[in-house]
């Protein structure tokens, strides 16, 4: 079947099929043979053999021999990697958890475009399979255009890298492209070592890189496509050396023998709930009574243990500073007092990692590295009044923070300037988690959103909340959400960034007519800058133009014009009033709601935080 010309060259012999256009159609067929389903596509001409394979098997009438996928197709790079991140998410987020999420490019910058993304999904566990084309091996330091040294260019970030020569019609080529494709697969999903994460396919090709008209698809084989069982295939655990049949064992041993000899015994501990932390941590805290201090992304945070203002809580003597025990799950990242608190040499830290050579221990302070929680753990309960105490000094200090964003125009938690009431960043993380669902899923950007929302967000039955906290940049997020939102199509998806991050992937709004458009609602603080530096040590110089320049950055950009040069709906709320009706009905397609925040005064609203939510826990418990 023909949608369009094929370039015309001199005719072959019957059953010819050109090398690499052959190559191209066996790696598609593998990857489709592998459970992959979506893939992105930044255009170019040497990726050319796999753009057109691609076409084909998105096409509705495919050509015999063509597999079924979903194609996405994006002119930048990093908006492309990022997609196919937010696709990933999407995927890991799905029951049961789906393949790896596969992007393309073209040779030269457009694969370094890639490191970024790569990265991410490197810290982040996520499966990605980079699919760079080259030019052939022997134009390689010929000064070639769009040629440089492409298959170490991801270093260790990526869990396998191959070099995969061009093409040349030789016999059992197909059957090796099927097995590196499913060795790729396979150390994607981590499914012989437990630690999923990005793959690099550096992928030769030699002219002609189009078919000829006649050039059919080869018939799906089998040869080569190893299927791959994973290693905890049917475990609750996966299994390590130093597991044993009898139960649950450290990984490592303590550093301090006499930390053991506590034993499991009663005491003040707290479940410290990190990203991608899962349901464990919240199971853990509900039968042990312990409080849960779960960040937004860990999906824990909900239920009768979870704390809101956990880290103004630990500032207190009575509450932080009695605590002797942390059971730490998934990765924290957010608060500079859980930080602290797991570096108190004074407190026995155990770590649950289930998987991977590696767990997180920033501190160096960890006791014990335990595979799961071990029964012994959870039948341990908490001190008598322990439970009671911090549910208390929670519910006081909410009502705190309640007082103090129950905000109306030129009230308490605005401050009017000469245009606008403009609400602050905490006032608006508490609205979008105010109108997000169980069944939403939020894409939460890094810096002050992360952290607003961190400490505002209550829910019994939480939403999805998915952040990029791998390396928690703030580059890709609109393309991120984008991927989650084509990935999740069933559900409502709201993101939630900072005016930066939204400029700095603000090419993530622009798709092709032919592309398919994601019900996403993009809601952007917009504080002119970066308010998160005022917070931190940058925030208290004596120079306020230094400060402005080098760490505040305000750009004074018009986000309405940039949606309306995308094509995107915007609406701009100054004020509460608007805030809620407008975060609450966002309507189909791709929309952006403007937030205008207060920027001037961040630093010494997180003090007024503090004092406040300080005094108020200290009331409670007398």
């Amino acid at each position: 079947m023909r949608r369009g010309r094929r370039r015309s060259r001199p005719a072959r012999h019957d059953g010819f099929v050109t090398p690499a256009i052959a190559a191209a159609r066996v790696l598609v067929q593998s990857l489709a043979a592998l459970g992959v389903r979506d893939v992105v596509l930044a255009p170019g001409s040497r990726s050319a053999p796999l753009a057109l394979a691609l076409a084909d098997a998105a096409h509705a009438e495919r050509p015999a021999g063509a597999p079924a996928l979903r194609l996405h197709v994006r002119i930048d790079e990093r908006s492309a990697g990022f997609l196919a991140l937010g696709l990933a998410r999407a995927a890991a987020a799905a029951e049961p958890p789906g393949a790896p999420v596969a992007v393309v490019t073209t040779s030269g910058t457009a694969v370094a475009n890639l490191h970024p993304a790569v990265l991410e999904a490197h810290h982040a566990g996520l499966p990605l399979l980079v699919l760079s084309a080259d030019r052939p091996h022997e134009l390689r330091g010929t000064g070639a255009n769009q040629t440089t040294e492409q298959p170490a260019l991801f270093g260790s970030a990526v869990r396998l890298a191959i070099d995969v020569p061009a093409p040349a019609g030789l016999p059992g080529e197909a059957r090796d492209v099927r097995s590196v494709v499913a060795r790729a697969v396979a150390a994607a999903l981590g499914s012989r070592t437990g630690t999923p994460g990005p793959v690099h396919l550096n992928l030769g090709y030699r002219e002609p890189l189009v078919p000829e008209d006649d050039e059919p698809w080869p018939a799906p084989e089998t040869a080569g496509l190893t299927l791959v069982e994973p290693r905890w295939a049917g475990e609750r655990v996966p299994p390590t050396p130093a597991a044993t049949a009898t139960g649950t064992t450290p990984v490592v041993a303590p550093a301090d023998p006499a930390r053991r000899r506590r034993g499991r015994r009663a005491q003040p501990a707290v479940v410290v709930a990190g990203d991608g932390a899962g349901p464990a941590a919240r199971r853990l805290a509900e039968a042990t009574g312990w409080p849960l201090l779960a960040e937004p992304s860990s999906g824990s945070r909900g239920g009768p243990q979870a704390v809101t203002a956990y880290r103004h809580l630990l500032d207190d003597e009575r509450l932080g500073g009695a605590i002797r025990r942390v059971v730490v799950l998934g990765r924290p990242t957010l608060s500079r007092q859980v930080s602290r608190l797991l570096a108190d040499p004074g407190v026995e830290v155990v770590v649950v990692a289930p998987r991977g050579a590696r767990w997180p221990d920033a501190a160096r302070n960890a006791a014990e590295v335990l595979l799961d929680v071990p029964a012994s753990l959870r039948r341990v309960g908490a001190p008598e009044g322990w439970t009671e105490a911090w549910r208390a000094a929670d519910v006081a200090a909410r009502d705190a923070l309640d007082r103090m964003f129950d905000v109306t125009p030129g009230g308490p938690g605005t401050r009017r300037s000469r245009s606008s009431a403009r609400v602050t960043g905490p006032a608006l993380a508490r609205a979008v988690a105010r109108v997000s669902e169980p069944a939403d899923v939020i894409v939460v950007g890094s810096s002050s959103p992360a952290r607003d929302l961190d400490l505002v967000a209550a829910w019994d039955t939480p939403p999805l909340v998915v952040a990029n906290r791998g390396l928690a940049g703030i580059d890709g997020l609109v393309s991120t959400a984008t991927g989650v939102a084509l990935g999740l199509p069933d559900r409502r998806v709201r993101a939630y960034l900072g005016d930066l991050s939204f400029l700095h992937d603000v090419g993530g709004l622009l798709r092709g007519p032919a592309e398919p458009t994601p019900d996403l609602q993009v809601v952007v603080a917009n504080d002119d800058g970066g308010s998160i530096f005022a917070t931190l040590e940058p925030g208290g110089l004596d120079d306020g133009a230094t400060f402005e320049r080098v760490f505040g950055t305000p750009h004074g950009a018009d986000l309405a014009a940039l949606c309306a040069g995308y094509g995107v709906r915007h609406t701009r709320v100054t004020d509460v009033d608007g805030l809620l009706p407008a975060l609450a009905a966002p309507g189909t397609g791709v929309s952006v709601v403007e937030v205008r925040v207060d920027r001037a005064g961040r630093r010494a609203l997180g003090e007024r935080v503090a004092a406040e939510v300080g005094a108020a826990v200290s009331a409670a418990l007398g």
